[in-house]
């Protein structure tokens, strides 16, 4: 299952705000996350607002499509984007940055048997 891991810069202003928002995240949200390929999601916060997001996925892509497709989704973005800086005015989902993976212990582990 490829891996993907993401970064957004949430406003230090409005942390407080963001993580209780995810506290109780919409149940069609998280249906919709599902059906579309998003597995094993995990948002991570930093005190300085760095937000590091991690997922496993068929094809990211393919599942961000999806998502935008689905009347949750923009609902959802739209109610989150006053939270983030950089992603100049869009959807966070996106306007994250794509982290490259350079270690997994795992995969070094399976190869090297």
């Amino acid at each position: 299952m490829p891996r993907y891991c993401f970064t957004l810069q949430v406003r230090p202003d409005r942390m407080d705000e963001y993580v209780e928002r995810h506290r109780a995240v919409w149940p069609e949200m998280l249906d919709a996350l599902a059906e579309t390929g998003w597995r094993n999601y995990s948002l991570f916060l930093r005190d300085d607002g760095l937000l590091v997001g991690y997922v496993e996925s068929d094809d990211l892509t393919a599942a961000q499509a999806a998502m935008a497709r689905t009347e949750v989704n923009a609902r959802w973005q739209a109610e989150m984007a006053p939270f983030f800086t950089g992603i100049n005015g869009g959807a966070p989902d996106q306007g994250f940055v794509v982290l490259r993976e350079v270690f997994n212990l795992d995969q070094q582990r399976h190869e090297s048997n």
